[in-house]
């Protein structure tokens, strides 16, 4: 029941860290369940999803102990682990799903109830279902939860995904790594968090090929062994706080960030304007990239696409860019459809934003107004920060919860940055509860 009060006219200035992704630290802590004993994770973000995913651990039979001053989490997996993943959780976080696969494979058996997550728009799980059915499952649902067995073990075999789904990939992954034979995955995702999932899998035993490219090939093996492993920069965190430091006209360093998991995003700031540079480490420090804005930044067309394409979870925050570029800028969304919902509460701020479809253009004004807006899901929020801080006057961005999801010591990294942000209670919340 907090919300996020943000002084209009802030410039960011200064460093900051990004820490492992929260799209690959979840996938990397359901990857711990297939093999017994002890596997630790490091540079492990300090948010509410991992929290979590390490609750729906422990419900499974795990040792997890989370050392957040260390960005550390230690799971210890039992030799039969549990196999039932609560709704009461599962609900809470789309990412529970990845389970599915990891338990089928050490279990076989896993039942799993539907997951919810942000409000983005419908992603079924279609792909997941029949994947696992390729490799020899039986699924059904029953009462709201899947039930996936293979008593017998699974059997490698071809799979083709419609969709590049990151989602489905890993899950397919994850259960292949133990099954008899060799499994192709034709059109898998290809993002970093993929690759980083298949070199923690690999440093348990799993043979895998083609990480990276487009056909994933996995050669069954009987067991694995636990592992420690360094999660990968979180790309969307880094990739926030370049597009806001090109639209306050501010300058950052973005300290771990990965320059080269941003590629499209970041030559999107260029065309804006901005100078962007590259810096290497130093001294034993880390290196990651730097982002100056001197002007007001030129409007740039933008579509979102599965990686290497402009990630769909960095489209608030071209969209708030774009509200005070100058000139006019066509954004398509072609992975979730309900992602314009943010439109609606940029318009609350005074940006001049239509949508069409899966289109939308925006017409750059020189400032934003300050009013009170609702984030509806983890990347809105954080977009709406943003915009609020480009805005006259005060924002209040509510449900700040939604941001605690994906963003560590957001607050407190802002205000590192020399802007004004801070968290309060939120009033409107209190009476509706």
């Amino acid at each position: 029941m907090e919300r996020f009060r943000v002084e209009g006219g802030g410039r960011l200035q200064g460093e900051v860290r990004v820490t492992g992704a929260k799209n690959s630290v979840l996938k990397l802590m359901a990857a711990a369940l297939l093999a017994e004993g002890e596997s630790t994770i490091v540079d492990v973000p300090a948010i509410l999803d991992t929290e979590i995913m390490a609750e729906l651990l422990r419900r499974l039979g795990c040792g997890v102990v989370h050392e957040t001053a260390a960005s550390t989490v230690r799971i210890d997996v039992p030799d039969v682990p549990g196999h039932e993943a609560d709704y009461d959780l599962v609900r809470r976080m789309r990412a529970s799903i990845c389970v599915l696969g990891p338990l089928l494979a050490r279990c076989g058996q896993v039942s799993v109830a539907r997951p919810g997550g942000d409000n983005i728009g419908s992603r079924p799980l279609d792909m997941h279902i029949s994947g696992l059915e390729r490799l020899g499952a039986t699924v059904e649902t029953e009462h709201g939860f899947i039930v996936a067995k293979a008593p017998h073990g699974l059997t490698g075999a071809q799979v083709w995904l419609d969709f590049p789904s990151v989602g489905a990939t890993e899950n397919i992954l994850m259960a292949a790594v133990l099954a008899r034979g060799t499994t192709v995955i034709d059109n898998a995702a290809r993002e970093p968090e993929i690759v980083d999932l298949c070199l923690m899998l690999e440093q348990m035993g799993a043979r895998i090929g083609g990480a990276g490219t487009s056909t994933l090939e996995i050669e069954g093996v009987d067991r694995l062994t636990p592992t420690t492993h360094v999660s990968v920069p979180d790309r969307i965190v880094a990739g926030t706080w370049a597009y806001a430091a090109a639209m306050t006209r501010g300058d950052v360093l973005v300290r771990n960030g990965r320059a080269e998991h941003l590629e499209i995003a970041l030559d999107k700031l260029v065309r804006s304007g901005a100078t962007v540079e590259r810096v290497a480490a130093e001294g034993g420090g880390e290196g990651g990239f730097r982002v100056r804005m001197e002007q007001r930044p030129k409007a740039v067309d933008v579509v979102t696409l599965p990686f290497p394409g402009f990630a769909t979870d960095l489209l608030p925050m071209v969209l708030a860019l774009n509200s005070v570029a100058d000139g006019a800028a066509m954004v398509t969304e072609n992975v979730f459809e309900a992602r314009f919902m943010f439109v609606d509460e940029l318009a609350r701020l005074g940006a001049d934003v239509r949508t069409d479809g899966h289109h939308c253009v925006v017409r750059g004004k020189e400032r934003l107004s300050g009013a009170p807006v609702r984030a509806h899901d983890i990347r809105a929020g954080a977009g709406l920060i943003m915009a609020g801080l480009v805005a006259d006057g005060v924002t209040t961005v509510s449900d700040a919860y939604h941001v605690d999801r994906g963003y560590p010591g957001f607050t407190d990294q802002l205000r590192s940055l020399g802007v004004d942000v801070s968290r309060e209670p939120d009033p409107d919340a209190m009476l509706e509860g």
